[in-house]
């Protein structure tokens, strides 16, 4: 069970962000995003040791809103390889340094991410310990799967980030986020699975969108 800490954290996750977002391709904003935390969620480690947050942030820079999920691990050292996935690092109040990572590239996350999907794993709230997150939904109608020892390979593109995943499916993570209507978004109409979500948009509405879909092929 994650521990969440009420406490200072420095730079905030938000402020890293404002960095790192421009430097990714899907970004569609200018140089410079106008960023607000807005919602996510969290998964569990099951050994302790890694934070697996998927964090929904808003820019508000432009002349539309646009929300982005941003897949994020903490590590209280760094993780070997993966250099290039360093978002930054933290001086968090109570656990000390943590270095913050692009979670599609942590096997931590990404094993997590698809036992949520295959209904191995339970999604947890954002800022509450020890409390599901209901709202969070997904789908999985393929052949059972075990992800442990799954490596990552992602990929980034203008639409988002790619893994290739068991039994020859395709992992693709919605960095921009499309709300639709309905209360619980469905897959894509070509996915094998699905995790949707909402959080809270202008004026008291409720957002929400497809985070992530499994395809095959």
């Amino acid at each position: 069970m994650a521990i969440i800490h009420r406490t200072t954290i420095k730079p905030t996750k938000v402020e890293l962000l404002t960095q790192w977002l421009p430097t990714r391709p899907w970004y569609r904003g200018g140089a410079a995003p106008v960023l607000e935390r807005s919602g996510g969620f969290r998964l569990d480690d099951p050994e302790g040791e890694v934070g697996i947050e998927f964090l929904v942030v808003t820019d508000t820079g432009g002349p539309e809103r646009t929300a982005y999920l941003v897949p994020l691990t903490y590590r209280g050292a760094p993780l070997e390889g993966a250099e290039h996935a360093l978002v930054g690092t933290m001086e968090h109040g109570v656990l000390g340094k943590r270095w913050a990572y692009d979670g599609c590239h942590d096997p931590v996350l990404v094993a997590e991410l698809l036992s949520l999907i295959a209904g191995r794993a339970q999604a947890m709230a954002q800022s509450i310990s020890d409390t599901p997150d209901h709202e969070v939904t997904r789908s999985y109608t393929g052949a059972p799967f075990d992800p442990d020892g799954f490596r990552p390979a992602p990929s980034d593109d203008g639409d988002g980030t790619r893994l290739p995943a068991p039994h020859g499916t395709t992992l693709h993570v919605h960095r921009v986020l499309r709300p639709v209507a309905e209360e619980a978004p469905p897959a894509p109409a070509d996915a094998v699975g699905h995790v949707a979500s909402g959080w809270p948009g202008p004026d008291d509405t409720r957002l929400r969108a497809v985070f992530m879909s499994l395809h095959a092929g």
